[in-house]
Formats: C-alpha cells, sequence, structure tokens
C-alpha cells in the first residue's frame, strides 16, 4: 500500500514537474523571439540610423566646405558672382552677336535685295535701249520737241520743232523706232554746233572737214540727177518705212514729219536718246560720182572710240548698222564694198541709244516709188533682226 501511495505521489509529482518545464520553457521560448525579434528590430533601425548619421555628417561636411574660412568664402562668392556675370555677358555677348549677325544678314539680304532691284533697274535701263520697253507716255500723233533738261540738249542750238509719235495699231512690239529724214532745216547751214560734247576736233573729213570743233547745224543735202533735192527723197523715203514698221507693229518717232522741221542734229539726236529706242537717219551720198555705189552705213571711226558716250555705244551702233545693210542686201539692193565707211558724224557723237546713218545711194541711185518700198522692205527686215 505503501508502495502504491509512493508511486501515486511520485507520478503526480512527475507530472506537476513536467507541467512546469513545459511553462518555463514557453517562457523562455517566448522571452528568446522577443529577444530574437528585438535584435532584429534593432539590426534593422541600426542602418537606417547610420544613414541618418551619415547624412548629418555628409551634410555638416557640405556645410563646413561651403562656409567661409578667411575670407575665402567672400571670395568664392564674388567670383562665383563675377563667373555668374561673365557668363551672363557672354551670353549677352552672344545674344548680340546672334542679334547682329542676324541683323547684318538682314542688312545684306536688303542691300543684296535692294543691290538686285538696282541690277534690274540697270538692266532694265539697258534694256530700254535694245528695244524692250514701250514709252507709253506719249500718245498717237503727239508732237514731242527738245526738252532742254535732257543730257546734251544744252548743246542745240536749233530747237523750235517738233517730232511726232506715231503707234503701231496693231501686233505693237513695244518698240520705238526713230525715223529721221535726213536735212530739211531752213537755215541750218548758217548755224553751228560742237563736233563733240567734249569740244574736241573733228578726226575724219565730211560736210564738215577733220580738225573742225564746230560743225554745220543741219546740211541742205545734195540734189539728185534728175535735180530732185536730197531732203524731198528722204522724207518720201521716211514716210514708207514709217508705214512698213507700222504694219511690223513697231512704233515709229518721225522726226521730221514734214518738209521742214526746225530742229539741228544735235537736237534731233537727242529726242531720239530719250523717246526711241534707236536711231535711223535716212541719207543718199553727195559723192559726185557717176554711177550709183550703192548702200552703206557710217560707222563710228576709231579716233573717237574712246569719248564718251561714243564709247558705251558705239558697238550697238556698228551692230544696228550691220543689220541694216544684211537686210537690205536680202532685198537684192546694191551695198557698196563691205557696207560700211567710217566718218565722224555729230549725230553718232551724241547718241546715247542704237544709232546709224544709213547711205541708200547716191545721186545717180534709182529714188522711184517702187525702188523706195524695196529699200523700205529691207531696213524693215534689218530692224526686226537687231531686235
Amino acid at each position: 500500500m505503501k508502495r502504491i501511495t509512493a508511486s501515486i505521489i511520485t507520478g503526480i509529482m512527475i507530472f506537476c514537474l513536467s507541467a512546469c518545464g513545459s511553462s518555463n520553457t514557453e517562457k523562455d521560448s517566448s522571452i528568446v523571439s522577443e529577444s530574437r525579434d528585438t535584435q532584429t528590430s534593432e539590426k534593422t533601425k541600426e542602418p537606417e540610423t547610420q544613414t541618418v548619421s551619415e547624412s548629418s555628417q555628409t551634410e555638416e561636411t557640405q556645410a563646413d566646405e561651403s562656409r567661409p574660412e578667411d575670407g575665402e568664402g567672400s571670395q568664392t562668392v564674388e567670383e562665383s558672382q563675377k563667373s555668374g556675370d561673365g557668363q551672363d555677358e557672354e551670353e549677352n555677348q552672344d545674344t548680340d552677336e546672334n542679334q547682329n549677325t542676324d541683323e547684318n544678314q538682314d542688312t545684306d539680304e536688303n542691300q543684296n535685295a535692294d543691290e538686285g532691284q538696282g541690277a534690274g533697274e540697270s538692266q532694265d535701263a539697258g534694256s530700254s535701249s535694245a528695244g524692250e520697253t514701250d514709252n507709253d507716255s506719249y500718245g498717237d500723233g503727239q508732237q514731242i520737241g527738245l526738252d532742254p533738261s535732257w543730257e546734251y540738249a544744252e548743246y542745240a542750238k536749233i530747237t523750235s520743232g517738233e517730232a511726232v509719235m506715231y503707234r503701231a495699231s496693231s501686233n505693237r512690239k513695244g518698240i520705238v523706232v526713230g525715223v529721221n529724214a535726213g536735212h530739211g532745216t531752213s537755215g541750218g547751214e548758217s548755224v553751228k554746233t560742237l563736233c563733240h560734247p567734249d569740244g574736241s576736233p573733228k578726226t575724219t573729213g565730211g560736210t564738215t572737214g577733220a580738225g573742225a570743233v564746230k560743225a554745220i547745224a543741219v546740211s541742205g543735202g545734195m540734189t539728185f540727177d534728175d535735180g530732185t533735192p536730197e531732203s524731198t527723197v528722204t522724207l518720201k523715203m521716211a514716210k514708207i518705212l514709217k508705214s512698213r514698221l507700222l504694219a511690223a507693229g513697231y512704233d515709229v518717232l518721225m522726226i521730221r514729219d514734214d518738209s521742214d522741221v526746225q530742229l539741228d542734229n544735235v537736237a534731233r539726236t537727242v529726242i531720239c536718246n530719250n523717246v526711241a529706242d534707236c536711231h535711223i537717219a535716212l541719207h543718199w551720198d553727195g559723192d559726185g560720182l557717176s554711177y550709183d555705189k550703192g548702200c552703206f552705213y557710217i560707222s563710228v571711226p576709231d579716233g573717237i572710240k574712246d569719248m564718251e558716250p561714243v564709247a558705251s555705244h558705239w558697238r550697238e551702233d556698228d551692230a544696228l548698222g550691220q543689220c541694216l545693210i544684211d537686210g537690205l542686201s536680202a532685198c537684192g539692193a546694191k551695198i557698196n564694198g563691205g557696207g560700211s565707211m567710217s566718218i565722224d558724224l555729230t549725230q553718232t557723237s551724241y547718241s546715247t541709244v542704237p544709232s546709224v546713218d544709213i547711205e541708200l545711194g547716191n545721186a545717180c541711185s534709182d529714188h522711184s516709188e517702187s525702188a523706195l518700198e524695196n529699200l523700205a522692205d529691207g531696213l524693215v527686215m534689218g530692224v526686226e533682226s537687231f531686235f
């Protein structure tokens, strides 16, 4: 019985001891767990603390590095300010340079545009002498006198007469041909004008001899073998040529539209310079020969090719003259020699448009209506070739 009781007591004690051990174990486990959690938490918190610390230390270090010592900071600030100002100046300079560049570019473009416009205007002005412009400021049938403001007008002595403008009615080409019926100025032989605008003497003979400084303002012309005055034939020729040119679409400036016009050779030339695109003076040569020597044009002699306005225009004078000779030749007219002869004339000495004195023969030449019409056809062909 004692043994049983002892066994029971022992069992109870073991049970109690077992229960107590389990509780302590759980308590210890809880403590260990809490300790582990704490350690884990602390480990987790340590880097954050360290980061904050390092950040603080970094900020303090940066603050220390930026903190002025011995006036260094002021210098740094000044240098920084200067650097900033310098940068601003550079930026401003760049801006100014860019602005200047843009302005210069605009200026250059405007200048180029102006020059281009100047070049265009210059070309148009040049084209005017080549007959590519139409001077519509003068109406059909309008009489045109010498304007004293025109270049070289002051050298003219007989100036009270007027030329007449005729406009083509259809197929207009916008080209004005100056047709000058030679001679036909009453009293012209008693007046003299400067041979050249610069006052230099003539280099060849003609109606006025070589070496003369002044020439007859308008000569009376020669007389055909049948007794017809040259001035009568030149006017008839001019009227036929006018009709042919108008029919072809050219406008015509008739320098002499009647038996007499009070315009000397200088005045005639200056009017053509300012109103016409070319100047064609019609003549027959008073050479005294007993045979018809044929047609030729008066070219500019070498002795005055350096004199203005001759220097700037003698080439186009020659070009027009050659075209007229070629047209006459194509129509069967007789041509004298090579088709030209160099003579120092008042007309070409003052001309600023293509200008030619065309000699259509001499006193022995046929000047009948049909002959003149054939010559007119050749001259129109030459004008068309030139323009």
